[in-house]
C-alpha cells in the first residue's frame, strides 16, 4: 500500500479567515476603546476640576467677602457636594464644614503651596475615596481656604464606561468572526462545487460539470473549469477509443497468427534444430503478444465503463483452490485465518483476475509463489496475499509497478506484458479495495488485495 505523504497539519482556510476577520475586529475595537477610554477620562476628569475650581472660587469669594466686612458666620453655611467638605485656616486658627476633618485630610503638597501664597488644586485619595482638592490664598484677609471635592461620580462614570466599551469590544468581535465565517461560506462554495466536481472526475465521473455563476469572476472560474474537463473528457475518450480499437483490430491477425503458430510448433519434430530454435521463439512472442491484447481488451473494457461488479455469495474455501488448481498452481499452500467467514460477497470473475494474475506475476518474477493468504482486516475488509521467493520489490517502485506497462528492476528483463498487476489494481478499486506490495518475512515479496464490503 502507497504510504501516505505527511503533511504539516494547518488551520482550515475558513478557520483562517474567521480567525483573521476576528483578530482584525480585536485589534480595531481594543485600539478604539483605548482611545475612547482615554478621551473620555481627560475631559471627564478635566471638567470635574474645573467645575470644583468654579465652586471652590464661589465659596471662596463669600468667605473673603464676609470676612472682609467683619461678619460672623458659620462654615457650614458654605456648599459642598456630597462628602466634600472645605475648611478656613485663619491667624487666630481654622474652622471646618465638617467637625471630622482638618488640614491633615489634604495633601501636604497643596497646603505647603497654598502656604507660600499661590493657589493651586490636585487630585489625591483620602480614606480610599478620590477627591479633587482646591487651595486658594487670600493675603487681603490673611486666611487661606482650602475645599475637597468628591470625584466619586466621575470615577464611576468612567467604569461604566470601560464595562460598555469591553461589552462594545466582545460584542464587535463576536460579529465579526460570525461575518467572517459567513463571507468565508460564501467564497468557499464555489471552491467546494469545483473540488467536488474535480474529485467526480477523477473517480471515473467525466461528465461532471459545474453550473454558470452569477459572479463574473466565479463564472470565469466555472467556464475554463468545464472546458479543462471537456479537453480532458475529449482526450480519455479519444485514448481508450484508440486502445480498444487496435486490440480490436489486432485481435484477429494475432488470432491467425496463434493458429499458424500453433500447427508448426506441432511439426516441430520435422525442422531443423535452428528451425526448431526459432519456432520457440516465435511461439513464446506470439503467446505474449496474444495474452497482451487479451490484456488491453480487458482494460479498455474497464475504461469504457461496461465491466459491471456483479458480487455474489461464495465460498472463498471452495473458490480459492479451484482458482489455483485451474491455472496450474495447486501444489501452493492456502491458509486462511480464522476470521474469514464462510462466505462471502465477491465478483467472482474478477477475483479470479486477480488471483490468477498474482499468481503469474510470482512465478514470472518472484521465483514462483510459496504462499496464499486470506484474513479480514476490520468487519468487512476481505484481504487476499499471495508470497513469492523473488528479490522483493524497491520502496521506490512500490506504487509504480501497479501502472499500466510499468516493470519492477528486478524484472526489466524477464517475459511478461506489464499488465498484469494493473488489472490486479483495477479490479481491486472496483471492489472498493487496494493493491499493494509489501516484504516478506524471511525474504521475497508479499502482494495483497483488500476488497471492501466482502462481509
Amino acid at each position: 500500500m502507497t504510504e501516505p505523504v505527511r503533511r504539516r497539519r494547518t488551520l482550515r482556510l475558513r478557520t483562517r479567515v474567521t480567525l483573521f476577520f476576528s483578530l482584525t475586529a480585536l485589534v480595531a475595537s481594543l485600539a478604539l476603546a483605548v482611545v475612547t477610554y482615554a478621551v473620555a477620562r481627560s475631559v471627564l476628569i478635566e471638567q470635574r476640576q474645573e467645575t470644583a475650581q468654579t465652586q471652590a472660587a464661589t465659596n471662596a469669594k463669600t468667605v473673603f467677602d464676609r470676612l472682609r466686612e467683619d461678619q460672623q458666620f458659620d462654615m457650614r453655611d458654605l456648599r459642598t457636594e456630597g462628602d466634600g467638605f472645605a475648611l478656613l485656616i485663619e491667624a487666630d486658627g481654622e474652622s471646618s464644614t465638617d467637625i471630622r476633618h482638618s488640614v491633615e485630610d489634604f495633601p501636604s503638597e497643596l497646603v505647603a503651596a497654598v502656604g507660600q501664597g499661590l493657589s493651586s488644586r490636585q487630585r489625591y485619595e483620602l480614606d480610599g475615596a478620590p477627591f479633587v482638592a482646591i487651595g486658594i490664598n487670600m493675603p487681603a484677609v490673611k486666611a487661606t481656604y482650602f475645599e475637597a471635592v468628591p470625584m466619586a461620580t466621575t470615577e464611576s462614570n468612567l467604569r461604566a464606561i470601560a464595562t460598555a466599551l469591553i461589552i462594545g469590544s466582545i460584542v464587535t468581535i463576536l460579529l465579526a468572526g460570525a461575518l467572517g465565517w459567513w463571507t468565508s461560506r460564501r467564497l468557499l462554495r464555489p471552491l467546494s462545487r469545483v473540488a467536488t466536481a474535480a474529485g467526480e472526475i477523477a473517480s471515473g465521473g467525466l461528465d461532471a460539470r459545474l453550473p454558470a455563476e452569477s459572479d463574473p469572476d466565479l463564472d470565469r472560474l466555472a467556464s475554463s473549469f468545464n472546458e479543462m474537463a471537456d479537453a480532458v473528457q475529449t482526450r480519455i475518450e479519444r485514448e481508450a477509443r484508440f486502445a480498444s480499437d487496435v486490440s480490436h483490430e489486432l485481435r484477429s491477425p494475432i488470432t491467425a497468427l496463434t493458429a499458424a503458430v500453433e500447427v508448426l510448433d506441432g511439426r516441430r519434430a520435422d525442422l531443423p534444430e535452428r528451425t526448431q530454435q526459432a519456432l520457440d521463439v516465435v511461439v513464446s512472442q506470439v503467446r505474449r503478444f496474444d495474452s497482451m491484447v487479451m490484456d488491453l481488451l480487458e482494460l479498455s473494457r474497464i475504461d469504457a465503463g461496461s465491466t459491471e461488479l456483479h458480487r455474489e455469495d461464495v465460498d472463498p474455501r471452495d473458490l480459492i483452490p479451484r482458482i489455483a488448481q485451474r491455472y496450474g498452481f495447486g501444489e501452493v499452500p492456502i491458509e486462511f485465518d480464522r476470521k474469514v467467514p464462510a462466505l462471502v460477497k465477491l465478483d467472482k470473475l474478477r477475483f479470479e483476475r486477480i488471483l490468477a494474475n498474482l499468481l503469474e506475476n510470482a512465478r514470472e518474477h518472484g521465483g514462483g509463489p510459496v504462499r496464499v493468504s486470506v484474513d479480514m482486516r476490520g468487519r468487512h475488509a476481505f484481504v487476499l496475499g499471495v508470497d513469492d521467493a523473488g528479490p522483493g520489490v524497491a520502496r521506490g517502485e512500490r506504487s509504480r509497478i501497479f501502472e499500466r506497462f510499468a516493470r519492477g528492476s528486478a524484472a526489466r528483463h524477464r517475459v511478461g506484458t506489464g499488465l498484469g498487476l494493473s488489472l490486479v489494481a483495477e479490479h481491486a478499486q472496483a471492489h472498493g479495495g487496494d493493491a499493494w506490495v509489501e516484504d516478506r518475512s524471511g525474504g521475497g515479496a508479499r502482494f495483497l488485495v483488500s476488497i471492501q464490503g466482502a462481509t
